[in-house]
């Protein structure tokens, strides 16, 4: 039951339900357009400085002592070590991992927490953290400032964003960014069943298919990331800023 006198956190989820509710009038209508204007605006300034990033994905369910925890913790270290600011969902499991990682050996960890109503409250291992209302507010700051995808294991939240990737991948939006998935007993099911079914009747190409890259090997894949900065995107190592080896453009 609602409490009598709702939080913050409470009046932001109840709004969220009655803006995904259908049309309201046409000033509710102006001022959610502001508000989500506003919100883009924050994760624009907040993250423009942070350098190139990664993205990991991952379970907010699976916590310290699962196997794919240590896994995400190691990786965030390797992106870490190799230049990269690690960007996560801010919140706790395998998120956490990753961030911790980073941190632990001297990188930048962000994270950007969404506002749910079940408080999710962002992990002990963020330099920098913001929280998003919107959904695809915060989907969008976890793509437009990095240079990889990185999926741990994890349910309905990480295939949302993982295939929000592999679309625009599909689909030319973005080119050149690896999508990598680790941890492969976990992801392979999925992957026959997409060869088998998806592959095999023609609703997404053999190429489509093919772009995902499997490893369970960290370092191995902050290599792959490495590289793909430095001569896909045109990256160079700069001075050591800050606990880590910034990146620049060239």
């Amino acid at each position: 039951m609602t409490p009598k006198h709702p939080t913050g956190r409470q009046k932001a989820v109840q709004s969220e339900r009655l803006f995904l509710r259908g049309a309201q009038t046409r000033w509710r209508e102006f001022l959610r357009a502001i508000r989500i204007f506003l919100e883009l605006l924050k994760g624009f300034r907040k993250l423009h400085f942070v350098g190139p990033c990664v993205t990991v994905f991952g379970s907010a369910r699976l916590r310290d002592g699962n196997t794919f925890y240590e896994m995400g913790r190691q990786l965030g270290a390797e992106l870490a070590r190799s230049g990269f600011t690690v960007i996560t969902g801010g919140g706790p499991g395998l998120m956490e991992a990753a961030n911790r990682g980073a941190q632990e050996a001297g990188g930048l960890s962000v994270g950007c927490n969404i506002v749910l109503p079940e408080e999710q409250r962002p992990n002990a291992y963020l330099d920098l953290c913001m929280e998003f209302r919107h959904f695809f507010i915060r989907k969008l700051m976890l793509i437009k400032y990095s240079y990889a995808f990185v999926a741990l294991p994890g349910g309905y939240g990480t295939l949302d964003e993982l295939f929000e990737i592999a679309t625009l991948v599909q689909t030319g939006k973005v080119r050149g960014f690896p999508v990598i998935l680790m941890g492969t007993d976990y992801w392979t099911p999925m992957l026959e069943f997409m060869e088998a079914r998806l592959v095999a009747m023609g609703t997404i190409s053999e190429r489509d298919f093919s772009r995902f890259i499997v490893s369970d090997s960290p370092s191995e894949v902050a290599a792959l990331v490495k590289r793909a900065g430095l001569r896909k995107f045109g990256l160079s190592y700069g001075a050591r800023v800050r606990r880590k080896w910034f990146f620049f453009e060239r």
